[in-house]
């Protein structure tokens, strides 16, 4: 088991360029200290420089992660692509350890919102169009219907109010750390 019956663990997937990063980045600045975000990016390719396979490092990397941070008292928001059949039995896992509330989101961006968005990210110049359509895939969502999907219409700070609330994170005192 893992985290306390306060805490709270938020996972955020969708295809590239839907607002993970950004919905992340939102809920830290909302909630302030005590939160703790595990990108995929950053683990996956910043410190392990890999690519996303089954039974990859960084699988493992994520949850040690995520467990750690829970452990020592942060509330945990898990975000990446996440893809279903190479992440979804350590979410699920990870799910099940969590002593506090868990809470599941997938944002929903139909592919040409994606090229739009996609067009503004620092790796547009690196990540072409064909590429972009061989990581898309549509509804990708975990077994057992655990999350909640938001489409495209919903704007970063709906859905990071949304979350806010749903999750209780709005709620709760931020850490002095």
């Amino acid at each position: 088991m893992v985290g306390s019956e306060g805490s709270r663990l938020v996972v955020l997937r969708g295809n590239s360029a839907s607002g993970k990063s950004s919905v992340a980045a939102g809920l830290r600045g909302r909630f302030g200290r005590g939160l703790a975000v595990v990108g995929q990016d950053n683990l996956r390719r910043v410190v392990l420089q890999e690519r996303d396979r089954p039974g990859a490092a960084n699988i493992g990397l994520i949850d040690l992660t995520a467990r750690y941070a829970l452990g020592a008292g942060f509330h945990v928001v898990v975000e990446g692509i996440l893809y279903a059949d190479h992440y979804g039995e350590m979410l699920a896992r990870l799910r099940a350890d969590h002593r506090g509330a868990t809470h599941g989101y997938y944002l929903d961006v139909p592919f040409d919102e994606t090229l739009v968005r996609h067009a503004t990210k620092p790796i547009a110049d690196d990540v072409d169009e064909t590429r972009l359509r061989d990581w898309y895939r549509p509804r990708d969502l975990l077994a057992g219907g655990l999350e909640t999907v938001i489409d495209a219409g919903s704007s970063l700070e709906e859905t990071v109010g949304r979350i806010m609330l749903e999750t209780g994170l709005a709620h709760l005192p931020t850490l002095d750390r």
